[in-house]
Formats: structure tokens, sequence, C-alpha cells
């Protein structure tokens, strides 16, 4: 839930779970002062996430009409989701699959809520992976005569499977603003994070050649700005003269993947908040 700062959000809150027998487990809680707040009427604003137990025989008809009510009288965007719940997501990949590997991986071992209703590709390399877990696979290439088209087809499939997430891991084509501006906010991205420094080829290649001393990841949402969306989750690492361009991909996409999945797991989980350009993480 998110609204404008005012007295009584929580108190008003709280006193409508307990009318309906809930139990309040966890409850994160996170003051923007005016001064640093994105809304446009110059309040404050008021995040909150809360996981309830809820008695057995739990009228949610009845408990969604109050939360509702409690909506229009603060004017809060706030959902109610379980949360067991498994977000339907459509992950996209080119080459290199060590992001999608994984993502299917952790989603087998229950440990990433996701839901995945396929997997979209502009190269074949990946397609005896997905298939042979049953996943279907969308091999659409990608040329500047046909990019308007495959991304219709894109936007098709996420209104065919409801998908309420789409994860770019590692799929090296940009996309049209159209597209990011449509389904803003439920779109990730993974990228390394020499970002500006590093753009284009072989990033980690060029990395080398500077002596960098650190290397990263950042996961963030698409937006038409490209790489500049707010950003999820991000890790660095350690490293030295003695690594080569090799090692330093192979450590890279390490931690290119542990970050993505982080991010997807905060993201599935509801503990992330867009703020504009920011974003409000309540995290483990």
């Amino acid at each position: 839930m998110t609204c404008p700062d005012q007295p009584g959000v929580v108190a008003d809150l709280s006193a409508r779970l307990l009318s309906f027998g809930c139990n309040i487990l966890e409850s994160n809680q996170f003051f923007q002062p005016a001064a640093d707040s994105n809304r446009e009427d110059g309040l404050g604003s008021f995040f909150m996430r809360v996981v309830l137990a809820t008695p057995e025989g739990l009228d949610f008809a009845t408990l969604q009409s109050s939360i509702d009510e409690f909506a229009t009288k603060f004017d809060a965007n706030i959902s109610l989701q379980p949360a067991d719940k498994q977000v339907s997501t459509i992950l996209m990949v080119s080459k290199f699959d060590h992001c999608l590997q994984d993502i299917l991986y952790r989603v087998q071992k229950g440990t990433l809520p996701l839901d995945i209703k396929a997997v979209v590709s502009n190269h074949a390399d990946a397609r005896n992976t997905v298939e042979r877990l049953g996943i279907p696979f969308y091999l659409w290439p990608v040329t500047k005569d046909n990019k308007k088209e495959q991304e219709a087809k894109m936007d098709e499939l996420i209104e065919r499977t409801d998908a309420e997430l789409v994860v770019l891991a590692r799929y090296m084509q940009i996309l049209s603003d159209d597209l990011s501006s449509k389904h803003f906010g439920k779109i990730i991205n993974i990228h390394h994070s020499f970002l500006p420094a590093f753009k284009g080829a072989k990033p980690y290649h060029r990395a080398w050649e500077r002596g960098v001393k650190l290397i990263g990841a950042t996961a963030h949402y698409v937006t038409p700005d490209l790489d500049e969306g707010p950003i999820i989750e991000q890790d660095t690492e350690r490293v030295n003269h003695a690594y080569n361009p090799d090692e330093l991909v192979s450590r890279g996409r390490d931690i290119e993947a542990r970050v993505l999945s982080r991010a997807l797991r905060l993201h599935a989980e509801g503990r992330v908040f867009i703020d504009g350009h920011r974003t409000v993480v309540f995290s483990k």
C-alpha cells in the first residue's frame, strides 16, 4: 500500500484487519518526506507492506470491500493477494542462458514464486532446455525490418497468457518505447553495472583493459530510457589484476544470475514499490 502521508493510516488499516480476525505477522513501513517525495500534490509519501494470517472461513469479498473503502478514504493504492501466489511470467533470452538456467532451476526447486508461461528468444540456443520442461518456446528473430511485427507478437502473447511479469534474462534486443511504456512496472532487465562506462560489445574485456577493481550487476524496471529504469537490486564483487577477461566474464555471469533472481523474488513477493525514478524495497 502507498498513499499520501497523513495521520491515522496505520490505525485505520489495522483496525479493519482486526475486525476480520486477521493477525499481522509482518509489517514494513517507510515515510518519504515531502521534500523528497515524487508526489505532485506536495505531500510526503507513505509505503506499507503487511503479511497477514487470516482466519478459516474468512469472507475475502467482504474484506476486499473494506480495503477498497480504506483506499478511497486515504487516497491509497493498495493490493491484496495470497502470500504464496506464483506470478505468471514470460522469460526473454538471447544466446547467453546463464540467467535463464538459474531462474528455471529456482522455479523447479520452489524458491522463486514464478509460473513460467513461455520463453521467447531471437535465437534457437535455449529451445531444448526450455521445451524439455514442457514450457512453450517461441523463436522470433529480430531485424530492423521486422522488429515492430515481432513486438506485436510479444504484446499479444502477454495478453493471451495474462502474464504479469516479463523478464529480460540477457535478452540482447532493445525494446521499443511503446512496448516499454505500455508495460511499465512489469518488465525487469539485468545488465552489468559498468554502464555507462562500458556500453557496447564485450564490456568485461573492455573493463579488464581499464583495470577495474569491482564488477557487478543491476536489475531494474525497463523504461524508454535505456538501462535507466528504477533499480530493484544490485551487487558487486571485488576483482584484481590476476583475473583475465574470461574470468571476469564468468564472475560477472554469476553476479548477474543471482542479482536477477533476487530482484524477481522481491518483485513477486510484492516487496518493491516504484516511486518515480526510484524504488522502495522491503527486503527480508
